[in-house]
C-alpha cells in the first residue's frame, strides 16, 4: 500500500478538489482525504452564484480575487468538459443586486464608481427598467445594479468535475477517513494521522471549511474561522420567470433549467447543525415573496442546508503555515467557495512549487494576520 505522496489534500469539497487538481495537472501525486462523502457538506448545498461583483462593497484584494477567479470559469468549463465529462453548466445572463429601500439604492450606487474603475461592467436600472427586463418582480424592488458577468454554475457538478478530473490525473480520492493530527517534525509537516493509518508527505493542505478550526489549533494557529449554516429551498415552475439571477439583502433567486429556481440562504453563526428549520424556511420564502410574488404558485422541490466557514474580516485563508513549512491552509471561503475554487487551486499549487504568485497580493489572506 503506497503512504507517501508529493500532496495530501485534507478536504475533498470544491476547494480540496481544485486544489488536487491544480497539483495534478503540475505532475505531482497527490491524495484527497475525506471523512464523509466528497462535496458533501457546503458544496453541494451551493447555489452556485459566481458574484464576483455583487458580493463586493468596495475596492481590495478580495474583490480582485473574486473577478479573476471568475474570469477563469469559460475555458475552466470547457476543460472540466473534456477531462471528466462533466457540464458545470456555465450560464452567463448576468445578476441583479436589488434594493428595496433608499438607503440600498444610496448604498448600491456608491459601488459603481469603484467597480467601473476596476474595469468591469456595471450599469443602475430603475425599478421600471428593471421590471421592463425582469417583469415578474415586485413592484417594491426600487431599482439595482444590473452586473452582466456575474453569473452561476452547479455547484455540485463543479465539486465533482475538478474530483474526477483530478482522478483523471492520477490523483487518489479517499473517502470516509478522517485526519485527526499532523506528523509535525523539525520545523516541517511529514504527513498526518488517520484512523487508518499514518500517509506521509511534506506538503499538507488543509481545505476542511468549516472543520478547520480543530485542526489548525494543534499547530498553534487559533484561527478566527466559525460555522455558518445556511437553508435553502428550490420550487419549480412550468415556465421560467426569471432570466437573471436576482441578488438582494437576506435572500438570492437563482433560476436553473427546466424551470427551477434555488432560494436562498439564512445566516445562523455558530453551528453544525445541519437540520432544516420551520422557522428559517417559513422567514426565507416571506422574503421571496416580497421580491417575486408569483412564486406561491411554482411546485415545491425540496429544503437543504450547508455549513459554510466564515471568518471574523469575512476574507479567506490562503497560504503557507507561518512555523510549519509545507502546511498549507486553504479555508474561510464562506460564501464564495465555488466562485474562488479555481483561483485557489492555482494559488495553493504555485505556493507548494515555491512559486511566487504575483497576480494578486497575497498578504490580507496570510494565516497569522491580526484578527479582528
Amino acid at each position: 500500500m503506497v503512504n507517501h505522496y508529493d500532496a495530501i489534500v485534507v478536504g475533498g469539497g470544491v476547494i480540496g478538489s481544485s486544489v488536487a487538481y491544480s497539483l495534478a495537472k503540475r505532475g505531482l501525486n497527490v491524495i484527497i482525504l475525506e471523512k464523509e462523502r466528497l462535496a458533501s457538506q457546503a458544496s453541494q448545498a451551493a447555489a452556485g452564484m459566481l458574484a464576483a461583483q455583487a458580493e463586493m462593497t468596495e475596492a481590495g484584494p478580495l474583490f480582485e480575487l473574486s473577478r479573476k477567479s471568475r474570469n477563469m470559469f469559460p475555458s475552466l468549463a470547457d476543460e472540466l468538459k473534456e477531462q471528466s465529462g462533466i457540464d458545470i453548466i456555465l450560464t452567463n445572463k448576468g445578476m441583479f443586486k436589488i434594493a428595496v429601500t433608499e438607503q440600498q439604492v444610496n448604498e448600491y450606487k456608491q459601488m459603481i464608481s469603484f467597480q467601473r474603475e476596476a474595469g468591469e461592467q456595471v450599469e443602475w436600472y430603475t425599478g421600471d427598467e428593471l421590471r421592463d427586463k425582469e417583469p415578474a418582480l415586485s413592484k417594491l424592488v426600487l431599482g439595482g445594479l444590473y452586473l452582466p458577468n456575474d453569473g452561476h454554475v452547479s455547484a455540485p457538478e463543479l465539486s465533482l468535475a475538478f474530483a474526477k478530473s483530478a482522478a483523471k490525473l492520477g490523483v487518489t480520492i479517499q473517502e470516509y477517513t478522517e485526519v485527526f493530527s499532523f506528523i509535525l517534525e523539525n520545523g516541517r509537516v511529514k504527513g498526518v494521522k488517520t484512523e487508518q493509518g499514518e500517509l506521509q508527505s511534506e506538503n499538507v493542505i488543509v481545505t476542511t471549511g468549516a472543520w478547520s478550526r480543530r485542526l489548525l489549533r494543534e499547530t498553534g494557529i487559533e484561527s478566527s474561522d466559525y460555522p455558518v449554516k445556511g437553508e435553502c429551498f428550490s420550487v419549480i415552475f412550468q415556465k421560467p420567470i426569471l432570466e437573471s439571477t436576482i441578488f438582494s439583502h437576506g435572500c438570492y433567486l437563482v433560476p436553473k433549467e427546466g424551470g427551477r429556481l434555488i432560494v436562498g440562504a439564512t445566516m445562523k453563526e455558530n453551528t453544525f447543525d445541519r437540520k432544516v428549520t420551520v422557522d428559517g424556511i417559513a422567514s426565507l420564502l416571506d422574503k421571496a415573496k416580497r421580491l417575486l410574488p408569483n412564486i406561491v404558485h411554482a411546485e415545491w422541490e425540496k429544503t437543504w442546508a450547508g455549513i459554510r466557514p466564515q471568518t471574523a474580516d469575512s476574507i479567506p485563508y490562503l497560504g503557507e503555515h507561518p512555523e510549519w513549512q509545507g502546511l498549507f491552509i486553504a479555508t474561510g471561503h464562506y460564501r464564495n467557495g465555488i466562485l474562488l475554487s479555481p483561483i485557489t487551486g492555482e494559488i495553493i499549487a504555485d505556493l507548494v512549487e515555491k512559486k511566487p504568485y504575483n497576480d494578486v497580493d497575497l498578504t490580507p489572506f496570510c494565516v497569522h494576520r491580526p484578527l479582528l
